[in-house]
């Protein structure tokens, strides 16, 4: 039988976290294996627990969300931890910075139990979370404000094609999407998604999206 994904709960408010824990042991392929309620702490057990998927709070004391998803998962980390990052609001700003910090993805905290599960085990299998329906809220609205100016398409070290493509990925669109938009197969929709990390190094869909509208790919 296949192990059940580890996951590690991080969020300030206890009884958060306690609804979560309960929602996510109660899934046979699934394992809570410790919680927390700061971002140093997440931290700390990541690195004594070895979870494979760590829920992280953005508002927290001690260490913030952001600051934890940069240990965990950011550039240069030896063996980053796979982030879920779970947020009150939106818009929040802080939700874009811990994509950018090397965050996964991200949900609300009022979804429903089972999108939270599905984010759980999307995320565990090392593909990206970014829900379509507020791609352009979160990351469109608060990426205008820094992307920076001086940067162009025409910098960019990707083929017309291609850049298409990762403008369809900036409005959320999935690959069977994309395929229908451009009028080609999802094996070929899969094929330009992954030249496109490879030219950008970029680890997964989330950091395309975050990278489309820091180079003004997208209009906001």
């Amino acid at each position: 039988m296949t192990a059940p994904v580890r996951v590690l709960v991080c969020d300030d408010q206890a009884l958060i976290r306690t609804g979560f824990t309960t929602i996510i042991d109660a899934q046979p392929d699934l394992e809570v294996v410790g919680e927390c309620g700061d971002g140093r702490a997440a931290v700390d057990l990541a690195g004594r627990l070895h979870p494979d998927v760590v829920v992280m709070d953005v508002r927290m004391p001690v260490l913030d969300g952001i600051g934890a998803t940069r240990l965990l998962a950011g550039a240069g980390v030896a063996h980053p931890v796979k982030v879920l990052v779970v947020t009150t609001f939106n818009l929040d700003e802080y939700v874009y910075e811990a994509l950018r910090a090397g965050a996964s993805g991200f949900l609300l905290k009022d979804a429903p139990p089972a999108q939270l599960l599905h984010g759980i085990r999307t995320v565990a299998t090392g593909a990206a979370l970014l829900a379509p329906e507020v791609t352009r809220q979160l990351v469109g609205r608060y990426a205008a404000r820094i992307r920076p100016a001086e940067n162009t398409p025409d910098s960019i070290p990707l083929t017309p094609r291609e850049l298409e493509v990762l403008r369809l990925i900036a409005d959320g669109l999935s690959n069977s999407e994309i395929a229908a938009t451009l009028v080609i197969s999802q094996e070929t929709v899969k094929t330009y998604v992954s030249r496109i990390l490879t030219k950008l190094d970029l680890r997964d869909r989330v950091q395309a999206v975050v990278y489309a509208y820091r180079h003004g790919l997208v209009l906001t």
